[in-house]
Protein backbone atom coordinates (compact mmCIF):
# COMPACT_ATOMS: atom_id res chain seq x y z
CA UNK A 1 0.00 0.00 0.00
CA UNK A 2 1.22 3.52 -0.77
CA UNK A 3 2.51 5.16 2.46
CA UNK A 4 -0.03 7.99 2.78
CA UNK A 5 0.08 10.39 5.72
CA UNK A 6 -2.34 12.98 7.05
CA UNK A 7 -1.76 16.46 5.65
CA UNK A 8 -0.80 19.30 8.01
CA UNK A 9 0.43 22.89 7.81
CA UNK A 10 3.97 21.57 8.29
CA UNK A 11 3.82 19.90 4.86
CA UNK A 12 3.59 23.11 2.83
CA UNK A 13 7.07 23.13 1.31
CA UNK A 14 6.96 19.41 0.51
CA UNK A 15 3.69 19.81 -1.39
CA UNK A 16 4.22 23.11 -3.19
CA UNK A 17 7.53 21.97 -4.64
CA UNK A 18 5.34 19.75 -6.84
CA UNK A 19 2.26 21.92 -7.35
CA UNK A 20 4.22 25.12 -8.10
CA UNK A 21 5.99 23.42 -11.02
CA UNK A 22 2.80 21.91 -12.40
CA UNK A 23 0.82 23.31 -15.33
CA UNK A 24 -2.43 22.55 -13.54
CA UNK A 25 -4.53 25.54 -12.55
CA UNK A 26 -7.39 23.83 -10.70
CA UNK A 27 -8.20 25.14 -7.24
CA UNK A 28 -8.11 21.62 -5.76
CA UNK A 29 -4.30 21.81 -5.74
CA UNK A 30 -4.05 24.89 -3.54
CA UNK A 31 -2.22 23.94 -0.35
CA UNK A 32 -4.50 26.16 1.70
CA UNK A 33 -7.61 24.42 0.36
CA UNK A 34 -6.11 20.98 0.89
CA UNK A 35 -5.15 21.76 4.46
CA UNK A 36 -8.10 23.90 5.54
CA UNK A 37 -10.63 21.31 4.37
CA UNK A 38 -8.76 18.26 5.69
CA UNK A 39 -11.10 18.09 8.71
CA UNK A 40 -13.91 17.25 6.28
CA UNK A 41 -12.14 15.17 3.62
CA UNK A 42 -9.58 13.45 5.91
CA UNK A 43 -6.98 14.44 3.31
CA UNK A 44 -3.79 12.43 3.02
CA UNK A 45 -0.82 12.66 0.69
CA UNK A 46 2.22 10.64 -0.35
CA UNK A 47 5.39 11.21 -2.34
CA UNK A 48 5.60 8.12 -4.48
CA UNK A 49 7.80 7.33 -7.49
CA UNK A 50 8.43 11.01 -8.34
CA UNK A 51 4.76 11.91 -7.91
CA UNK A 52 2.70 13.78 -5.36
CA UNK A 53 -0.53 11.85 -4.72
CA UNK A 54 -3.61 12.89 -2.75
CA UNK A 55 -6.18 10.61 -1.18
CA UNK A 56 -9.34 11.66 0.61
CA UNK A 57 -12.82 10.61 1.61
CA UNK A 58 -16.05 12.14 0.34
CA UNK A 59 -18.49 11.04 3.05
CA UNK A 60 -17.96 7.26 2.94
CA UNK A 61 -16.43 7.11 -0.54
CA UNK A 62 -12.72 6.98 -1.27
CA UNK A 63 -11.26 9.25 -3.96
CA UNK A 64 -7.86 10.32 -5.26
CA UNK A 65 -6.53 13.13 -7.41
CA UNK A 66 -4.46 12.71 -10.54
CA UNK A 67 -0.77 12.34 -9.56
CA UNK A 68 1.34 15.50 -9.84
CA UNK A 69 4.88 15.04 -11.08
CA UNK A 70 7.03 13.58 -13.84
CA UNK A 71 7.34 9.90 -13.09
CA UNK A 72 5.93 6.83 -14.83
CA UNK A 73 2.20 7.66 -14.75
CA UNK A 74 0.99 4.22 -15.81
CA UNK A 75 2.95 2.44 -13.08
CA UNK A 76 1.85 4.93 -10.45
CA UNK A 77 -1.81 4.62 -11.44
CA UNK A 78 -1.47 0.85 -11.11
CA UNK A 79 -0.19 1.34 -7.55
CA UNK A 80 -3.09 3.69 -6.78
CA UNK A 81 -5.60 1.17 -8.12
CA UNK A 82 -4.06 -1.46 -5.88
CA UNK A 83 -4.24 0.95 -2.92
CA UNK A 84 -7.97 1.42 -3.53
CA UNK A 85 -8.47 -2.35 -3.73
CA UNK A 86 -6.74 -2.79 -0.38
CA UNK A 87 -9.08 -0.16 1.06
CA UNK A 88 -12.02 -2.12 -0.33
CA UNK A 89 -13.20 0.65 -2.66
CA UNK A 90 -13.43 1.18 -6.42
CA UNK A 91 -10.77 3.45 -7.91
CA UNK A 92 -11.98 7.00 -8.66
CA UNK A 93 -10.23 10.33 -9.17
CA UNK A 94 -11.80 13.77 -8.84
CA UNK A 95 -10.75 17.07 -10.42
CA UNK A 96 -9.55 15.46 -13.65
CA UNK A 97 -9.19 18.27 -16.20
CA UNK A 98 -9.30 17.78 -19.97
CA UNK A 99 -5.53 17.39 -20.39
CA UNK A 100 -5.44 14.81 -17.59
CA UNK A 101 -8.33 12.98 -19.22
CA UNK A 102 -6.30 12.82 -22.43
CA UNK A 103 -3.39 11.30 -20.49
CA UNK A 104 -5.66 8.62 -19.04
CA UNK A 105 -7.21 7.84 -22.40
CA UNK A 106 -3.76 7.56 -23.98
CA UNK A 107 -2.66 5.03 -21.35
CA UNK A 108 -5.81 2.90 -21.46
CA UNK A 109 -8.41 4.44 -23.69
CA UNK A 110 -11.48 2.46 -22.64
CA UNK A 111 -10.79 1.67 -18.98
CA UNK A 112 -12.29 4.77 -17.36
CA UNK A 113 -15.77 6.24 -17.11
CA UNK A 114 -15.75 10.04 -17.09
CA UNK A 115 -18.51 12.05 -15.40
CA UNK A 116 -18.86 15.82 -15.77
CA UNK A 117 -20.76 18.24 -13.52
CA UNK A 118 -20.92 21.93 -14.52
CA UNK A 119 -21.24 22.94 -10.84
CA UNK A 120 -17.54 22.15 -10.31
CA UNK A 121 -16.04 24.18 -13.14
CA UNK A 122 -13.32 26.56 -11.96
CA UNK A 123 -13.73 30.21 -12.97
CA UNK A 124 -10.38 31.51 -14.21
CA UNK A 125 -9.83 35.17 -15.11
CA UNK A 126 -7.00 37.26 -16.50
CA UNK A 127 -5.51 39.15 -13.57
CA UNK A 128 -5.25 42.28 -15.72
CA UNK A 129 -8.99 42.16 -16.42
CA UNK A 130 -9.83 42.13 -12.72
CA UNK A 131 -7.23 44.77 -11.90
CA UNK A 132 -8.14 47.28 -14.64
CA UNK A 133 -11.81 46.56 -15.51
CA UNK A 134 -11.14 47.98 -18.96
CA UNK A 135 -13.69 47.66 -21.74
CA UNK A 136 -17.42 47.70 -22.27
CA UNK A 137 -17.93 44.27 -20.71
CA UNK A 138 -16.67 45.62 -17.38
CA UNK A 139 -18.63 48.87 -17.46
CA UNK A 140 -20.98 47.90 -14.62
CA UNK A 141 -18.03 46.78 -12.45
CA UNK A 142 -16.20 50.06 -13.05
CA UNK A 143 -19.35 51.90 -12.04
CA UNK A 144 -19.50 50.01 -8.74
CA UNK A 145 -15.85 50.77 -8.01
CA UNK A 146 -16.06 54.44 -8.97
CA UNK A 147 -19.24 54.92 -6.94
CA UNK A 148 -17.58 53.27 -3.95
CA UNK A 149 -14.59 55.60 -4.20
CA UNK A 150 -16.84 58.66 -4.31
CA UNK A 151 -19.17 57.52 -1.53
CA UNK A 152 -16.91 56.13 1.17
CA UNK A 153 -13.84 57.07 3.14
CA UNK A 154 -12.04 53.77 2.73
CA UNK A 155 -8.64 52.17 3.23
CA UNK A 156 -7.23 48.94 1.78
CA UNK A 157 -4.51 47.05 3.68
CA UNK A 158 -2.75 43.72 3.39
CA UNK A 159 -3.97 41.18 5.93
CA UNK A 160 -1.53 40.80 8.82
CA UNK A 161 -1.87 39.24 12.28
CA UNK A 162 -3.29 42.53 13.50
CA UNK A 163 -6.38 42.11 11.30
CA UNK A 164 -7.17 38.41 11.83
CA UNK A 165 -9.66 38.97 14.66
CA UNK A 166 -11.54 41.56 12.59
CA UNK A 167 -11.78 39.13 9.68
CA UNK A 168 -13.09 36.37 11.95
CA UNK A 169 -15.69 38.79 13.35
CA UNK A 170 -16.90 39.74 9.86
CA UNK A 171 -17.04 36.06 8.89
CA UNK A 172 -19.25 35.42 11.94
CA UNK A 173 -21.51 38.32 10.93
CA UNK A 174 -21.70 37.03 7.35
CA UNK A 175 -22.49 33.53 8.59
CA UNK A 176 -25.31 34.69 10.87
CA UNK A 177 -26.88 36.65 8.01
CA UNK A 178 -26.43 34.07 5.27
CA UNK A 179 -26.55 30.67 6.92
CA UNK A 180 -29.37 28.44 5.79
CA UNK A 181 -29.74 25.81 8.50
CA UNK A 182 -30.63 23.29 5.81
CA UNK A 183 -27.24 23.81 4.14
CA UNK A 184 -24.51 21.99 6.04
CA UNK A 185 -21.94 23.25 3.55
CA UNK A 186 -22.11 26.78 4.93
CA UNK A 187 -20.99 25.55 8.34
CA UNK A 188 -18.21 23.47 6.82
CA UNK A 189 -17.01 26.48 4.85
CA UNK A 190 -16.97 28.53 8.03
CA UNK A 191 -14.75 25.98 9.76
CA UNK A 192 -12.35 26.00 6.80
CA UNK A 193 -12.23 29.83 6.69
CA UNK A 194 -11.52 30.17 10.41
CA UNK A 195 -8.79 27.52 10.21
CA UNK A 196 -7.16 29.39 7.32
CA UNK A 197 -7.30 32.72 9.15
CA UNK A 198 -5.81 31.24 12.32
CA UNK A 199 -2.97 29.62 10.34
CA UNK A 200 -2.61 32.42 7.80
CA UNK A 201 1.18 32.72 7.69
CA UNK A 202 1.85 29.00 8.09
CA UNK A 203 -0.35 28.23 5.08
CA UNK A 204 1.43 30.82 2.94
CA UNK A 205 -1.68 32.91 2.41
CA UNK A 206 -1.89 36.56 1.41
CA UNK A 207 -4.95 38.75 1.42
CA UNK A 208 -6.50 42.17 1.74
CA UNK A 209 -8.87 43.92 4.11
CA UNK A 210 -11.09 46.90 3.33
CA UNK A 211 -12.06 49.44 5.99
CA UNK A 212 -14.73 52.11 5.67
CA UNK A 213 -14.49 54.80 8.34
CA UNK A 214 -12.24 52.44 10.34
CA UNK A 215 -14.86 49.66 10.26
CA UNK A 216 -14.17 46.43 8.38
CA UNK A 217 -16.18 46.24 5.16
CA UNK A 218 -14.63 43.21 3.42
CA UNK A 219 -11.71 40.82 3.32
CA UNK A 220 -10.31 38.28 0.90
CA UNK A 221 -7.38 35.91 0.70
CA UNK A 222 -5.70 33.22 -1.36
CA UNK A 223 -2.36 31.84 -2.52
CA UNK A 224 -0.58 30.73 -5.69
CA UNK A 225 -1.71 27.46 -7.24
CA UNK A 226 1.20 27.22 -9.66
CA UNK A 227 3.74 29.50 -11.33
CA UNK A 228 1.19 31.50 -13.35
CA UNK A 229 -2.11 31.13 -11.48
CA UNK A 230 -3.19 32.67 -8.18
CA UNK A 231 -6.13 31.14 -6.34
CA UNK A 232 -8.64 33.36 -4.50
CA UNK A 233 -10.28 31.15 -1.90
CA UNK A 234 -12.41 33.43 0.23
CA UNK A 235 -14.19 36.75 -0.19
CA UNK A 236 -16.51 38.09 2.50
CA UNK A 237 -18.11 41.52 2.68
CA UNK A 238 -20.63 43.55 4.63
CA UNK A 239 -23.51 43.82 2.15
CA UNK A 240 -24.82 46.88 4.01
CA UNK A 241 -21.85 48.73 2.51
CA UNK A 242 -22.80 48.88 -1.16
CA UNK A 243 -20.08 47.92 -3.60
CA UNK A 244 -17.85 46.33 -0.96
CA UNK A 245 -17.59 43.04 -2.88
CA UNK A 246 -16.66 44.79 -6.12
CA UNK A 247 -14.13 46.97 -4.33
CA UNK A 248 -12.30 44.22 -2.43
CA UNK A 249 -12.15 42.19 -5.65
CA UNK A 250 -10.68 45.14 -7.55
CA UNK A 251 -8.17 46.11 -4.86
CA UNK A 252 -6.90 42.59 -4.28
CA UNK A 253 -6.45 41.99 -8.01
CA UNK A 254 -4.22 45.07 -8.04
CA UNK A 255 -2.09 43.65 -5.23
CA UNK A 256 -1.58 40.15 -6.67
CA UNK A 257 1.98 39.99 -8.06
CA UNK A 258 2.17 40.56 -11.82
CA UNK A 259 3.84 37.18 -12.45
CA UNK A 260 0.40 35.60 -12.05
CA UNK A 261 -1.35 35.84 -15.39
CA UNK A 262 -4.49 34.08 -14.18
CA UNK A 263 -6.73 34.26 -11.12
CA UNK A 264 -8.75 31.18 -10.20
CA UNK A 265 -11.87 32.12 -8.22
CA UNK A 266 -13.03 28.52 -7.81
CA UNK A 267 -16.43 26.88 -8.42
CA UNK A 268 -20.00 28.08 -7.99
CA UNK A 269 -21.24 24.69 -6.68
CA UNK A 270 -24.51 25.21 -8.51
CA UNK A 271 -25.57 28.25 -6.47
CA UNK A 272 -27.53 30.46 -8.87
CA UNK A 273 -26.52 33.79 -7.33
CA UNK A 274 -22.87 32.82 -7.12
CA UNK A 275 -22.86 31.61 -10.72
CA UNK A 276 -24.35 34.89 -11.91
CA UNK A 277 -21.75 36.88 -9.95
CA UNK A 278 -18.81 34.83 -11.23
CA UNK A 279 -19.99 35.00 -14.84
CA UNK A 280 -20.45 38.77 -14.55
CA UNK A 281 -16.65 39.12 -14.31
CA UNK A 282 -16.21 37.46 -17.73
CA UNK A 283 -13.96 34.46 -17.03
CA UNK A 284 -11.40 33.73 -19.70
CA UNK A 285 -11.51 30.00 -18.87
CA UNK A 286 -14.24 27.78 -17.45
CA UNK A 287 -12.06 24.89 -16.35
CA UNK A 288 -14.01 21.65 -16.71
CA UNK A 289 -13.25 18.90 -14.23
CA UNK A 290 -14.28 15.27 -14.47
CA UNK A 291 -14.64 12.34 -12.12
CA UNK A 292 -12.73 9.41 -13.61
CA UNK A 293 -13.66 5.97 -12.29
CA UNK A 294 -12.07 2.71 -13.35
CA UNK A 295 -14.56 0.40 -15.03
CA UNK A 296 -15.25 -2.91 -13.35
CA UNK A 297 -13.71 -5.62 -15.55
CA UNK A 298 -12.87 -9.31 -15.26
CA UNK A 299 -9.34 -9.83 -13.93
CA UNK A 300 -8.06 -11.26 -17.25
CA UNK A 301 -8.97 -7.96 -18.95
CA UNK A 302 -7.00 -5.98 -16.38
CA UNK A 303 -3.68 -7.77 -16.89
CA UNK A 304 -2.38 -4.88 -19.04
CA UNK A 305 -2.33 -2.73 -15.91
Amino acid sequence: MIPFKNISVADRQTIIQYTAKSNRRNCDLSFSNLCSWSFYYHTQYAIWKDFLIFKFWVENDLAYMMPVGNGDLKTTLKDMIEDAKEEGHPFCMLGVCSDMRSDLEEINQNDFNFTYDRDYDDYIYLRTDLATLVGKKFQSKRNFVNRFKKTYNYKYSDITDAYIDECIALEAKWYSENNDKKDEGTGHERQAVIFALKHFEELGLSGGILHVDDKIAAFTFGMPINKDTFGVHVEKADTNIKGSYAMINYEFANHIPEQYVYVNREEDLGEEGLRKAKLSYNPTILLQKYMACLKEKPINEMIKW
